[in-house]
């Protein structure tokens, strides 16, 4: 379970946030991260403690040096990250270089420590066409680094279909399903049978209303929620299906 807060909440309000999550999921099964932005983290680190898992939303393929307004993954790693959501859809629809930097920022998240969320998926044209697969194969191929061959176990995947990121409409969980397998498929066929221990998630319009249909998938090791993350209610429903999955 992977909360992407996105732009949202301030500084001020991200602890009561957490402390609305409960206790059962802030140290409950399945596994939760949470993943403020940047602003946020030294102080959510502090209130998550050892019960939780801190992420951040993006970081640099540098390690320091005059990259003003970048933020390294040693500087994550010193303020308590454990986790780094890297390539999500709307870093790269707003940087059209966004792309070619992310094999860099793969490296440097495992260089410190991180384990890197990486999201793939294909926008609606690509879909409407059949041509997914060959987008999502191709995405794997450029964007994963050859240092990923022998720590796969250490990468976690977000398949989030770009059409359906904030816009309410989501992959049925048979479609999404269909895709993990590929995704995974992919994956063993790249980096060897390690690949079997990469936790690969669904993120795309997750509700408290659709959850349990993507729990109830085989392959769909859990989700990466966006706006429903900022809901407790809805979240504490979202988390409740997967943890049933694992009983």
């Amino acid at each position: 379970m992977a909360a992407n807060w996105k732009m949202n909440t301030l500084p001020g309000g991200a602890g009561a946030l957490v402390e609305e999550y409960g206790d059962e999921m802030l140290c409950g099964n399945p596994e939760l991260v949470v993943c403020p932005p940047f602003t946020h983290l030294a102080a959510l680190g502090l209130t998550l403690g050892a019960a939780g898992c801190l992420g951040a939303q993006n970081c640099s393929e540098h390690l320091s040096g005059a990259f003003t307004s970048e933020i390294s993954a040693a500087m994550l790693r010193d303020l308590g990250c454990r986790y780094v959501i890297l390539g999500h859809s709307e870093c790269r629809l707003r940087n059209p270089m966004e792309s070619l930097r992310i094999p860099e920022k793969i490296a440097q998240a495992l260089a410190h420590g991180l384990t890197p969320i990486y999201c793939c998926g294909e926008d609606l044209p690509i879909r409407q066409s059949g041509a997914e697969l060959d987008f999502i194969a191709r995405q794997l191929a450029d964007d994963l680094p050859p240092e990923l061959k022998l720590n796969s176990h250490k990468l976690v995947i977000a398949y989030e279909p770009v059409w359906a990121i904030g816009t309410g409409k989501h992959a049925s969980p048979e479609m999404a399903q269909q895709m993990h397998v590929f995704i995974r498929s992919r994956l063993k066929d790249m980096m060897g049978i390690e690949a079997e221990r990469t936790r690969i998630l669904y993120g795309g319009s997750v509700q408290a209303d659709n959850a349990a249909g993507f729990a109830s998938q085989t392959d769909i090791d859990g989700v990466l929620v966006g706006g429903a993350s900022l809901k407790p209610a809805d979240f504490r429903a979202i988390f409740g299906a997967f943890a049933a999955k694992g009983q």
